[in-house]
């Protein structure tokens, strides 16, 4: 059996924490096979349920999730996924760093998947407790010098579309982004320029409430050297023109937002195609 695909790159070697990770990639679907597979199951069901599987299957039932706004076909995603589609092996972030410079981020490693309590914060986890808590997937990534790492994560929720736009609002109403205590925590890897990265060493992070899937997206960023940040800020000021702290004028704030932004994006693409209908 061949390698899986992210062990080709000509990158260095990721750390053994990695490739132990449950995340793992899986196979491409072949489309023929896929056609082949819908076709017996769409037969078989429609043997078993008659007009009204029938009617489910091409999307004209009411109890189609999806379409009616709940979350039934994400809710497997967080295991199904490749590790590579959540966490890419390198980020290009073009005009994402300070003054529109371009920045790349590669990935140091990929955590095992987790429960809650074992990654976030008690406060955190508490704050997120209207919406539940399934699972916590996270990665750590460092910039091209090496000098500044980020870990990102995404927490998948077991709240409703309704209840995730609540806690979106709180988050926002409440300005809980720009709360301290409420900092997402690291992840440190042993061997790695990620090794020192503790709570101590965090210096810029977000946090985003998704609605269209029961996902909260969150980055923390800090040096790779392991220098405790006395005055971390959330990445709204890090960002801000004219900010002073370590965290702005090194560029964590934007490796922050940098790093989640993409990540974040490659999950509405992932979400998109979860819940688009057969044609």
């Amino acid at each position: 059996m061949a390698p899986p695909s992210y062990h080709w790159s000509t990158e260095p070697p990721e750390t053994p924490a990695e490739t132990t990770t449950r995340l793992r990639p899986v196979p491409a679907r072949h489309p023929g096979r896929t056609a082949a597979a819908v076709a017996c199951v769409v037969l078989g069901l429609g043997l078993i349920g008659g007009a009204v599987t029938g009617s489910y299957l091409t999307g004209d039932s009411s109890a189609d999730a999806a379409s009616g706004g709940g979350y039934a076909p994400l809710r497997t995603l967080w295991h199904s996924t490749p590790v590579d589609t959540f966490f890419p092996r390198t980020l290009k972030g073009d005009g994402a760093g300070p003054g529109g410079a371009d920045r790349t981020w590669t990935r140091v490693a990929v955590a095992p998947d987790t429960g809650c309590a074992d990654a976030l914060d008690p406060l955190l986890l508490k704050t997120l407790r209207p919406v539940g808590c399934e699972r916590v997937l996270r990665a750590t990534y460092a910039d091209v010098t090496s000098s500044t790492v980020t870990t990102v994560g995404l927490v998948f929720t077991e709240g409703e579309p309704s209840a995730m736009e609540a806690l979106g609002t709180r988050f926002s109403d409440e300005k809980l982004t720009q709360r301290t205590d409420l900092m997402p925590r690291t992840y440190p890897v042993k061997g790695t320029v990620a090794a020192g990265f503790g709570d101590g060493q965090r210096a810029s992070w977000t946090v985003n409430i998704l609605t269209e899937a029961p996902v909260v997206v969150y980055a923390v960023s800090g040096f790779a050297d392991g220098r405790r940040i006395p005055d971390p800020q959330p990445v709204a000021k890090a960002t801000a023109d004219g900010a002073k702290t370590a965290a702005a004028q090194s560029g964590l704030g934007h490796d922050a937002k940098g790093i989640a932004d993409r990540v974040e994006r490659g999950l509405r693409t992932t979400v998109t195609m979860a819940t688009e209908k057969p044609r």
